[in-house]
């Protein structure tokens, strides 16, 4: 009886010109192939493999050579005495300790700097005038900082020399030329330029501290000093994750405003390993040698990445943990 019952319905749908649908697809676009977004950035991959693995490649193969620069001269191969040599050359040594204590500086420096500038502007009335002000200088060339700081430095007519001198500070001749007022010197510079990177990126870490988190804190009697302790700082971890890991890596590589405000000097006093590294390549031409000290340099800088990723690391997880508590 009940069949009998449906079939009459559907037999008037059809008199009626109802459409009736047995079937219901699951989506209306059909699912993508198996490797399709691998496709999508397969010419970004090639992209990059062609800009960076043939530069890597060409390196390798320098390390193992001497390479000849003259017209009609074969490469000889020199196996690994270009490693060899690095091991007794105390300038290769002290470029590493040179390079330390600068990256240290411009380090400790930034980070705390950023953090406070990200905290006073965090919210503030004139928050995106004040910001576009402190990004000015990032968006100045290293050259030109260079030469920026070089005329405030100037024994004769600079500012902060000036400065210096008026305060008791420094008695006479020139700030780039005292071996331990040189390295402050150049850290002030990257420092001026490169605090509104770490500023920028603690302010965006600011944004994203749960505002649940700091509001019960406080209800719990916690100050300004304990919520941000306790609270924004551990939420800002990976944040600072990824200001220090820009800046480490920036410090081992940038040397535009060294070489334009002492050269390495005095007495080798700025001379970190990439400064040295473009004298031995570019004014003694040993490419072989530059380039065993700049693969090392390559090493040890992956190496320090993935230190500095692990120390940040185990906060973050834990902080992760906590939230999905």
């Amino acid at each position: 009886m009940a069949a009998n019952i449906a079939d009459i319905g559907v037999a008037s749908e059809a008199v009626r010109g109802v459409r009736t649908i047995d079937h219901h697809p699951e989506s209306f676009n059909h699912r993508p192939p198996r490797y399709y977004l691998l496709w999508l950035m397969l010419p970004a991959i090639l992209l990059l493999a062609a800009i960076s693995l043939y530069p890597l490649i060409w390196l390798i193969y320098m390390t193992l050579h001497e390479v000849q620069l003259a017209p009609g001269k074969s490469d000889v191969w020199a196996g690994i005495d270009n490693f060899s040599r690095l091991a007794s050359d105390k300038k290769f040594a002290r470029g590493w300790l040179t390079l330390f204590k600068y990256s240290a500086l411009c380090l400790s420096v930034e980070i705390g700097l950023g953090v406070l500038v990200a905290v006073i502007l965090n919210n503030n009335r004139f928050e995106k005038i004040l910001v576009t002000i402190f990004l000015m200088p990032m968006m100045m060339a290293p050259v030109i900082a260079g030469f920026l700081y070089m005329f405030l430095y100037n024994g004769t007519f600079g500012w902060y020399f000036w400065l210096l001198q008026s305060i008791g500070l420094l008695e006479s001749g020139s700030i780039l030329g005292n071996k331990f007022w040189a390295m402050f010197a150049i850290v002030a510079t990257d420092v001026w330029q490169w605090t509104p990177l770490i500023a920028l990126i603690t302010l965006a870490g600011l944004k994203r501290v749960p505002q649940e988190q700091l509001e019960a804190h406080m209800v719990d009697g916690a100050g300004p000093f304990r919520n941000f302790f306790s609270v924004a700082l551990p939420n800002l971890y990976p944040f600072l994750l990824i200001a220090i890991l820009l800046r480490f890596m920036d410090n081992f590589r940038f040397i535009d405003h060294i070489l334009i405000m002492t050269g390495g000097g005095p007495a080798n006093a700025t001379k970190i390993l990439p400064t040295y590294l473009f004298d031995v390549s570019f004014k003694f031409f040993e490419l072989g040698r530059g380039a065993a000290i700049a693969f090392t340099l390559l090493l040890l800088t992956i190496l320090l990445g993935l230190v500095l990723t692990i120390v940040f690391e185990d906060p973050t997880r834990k902080l992760r943990t906590q939230r999905e508590d």
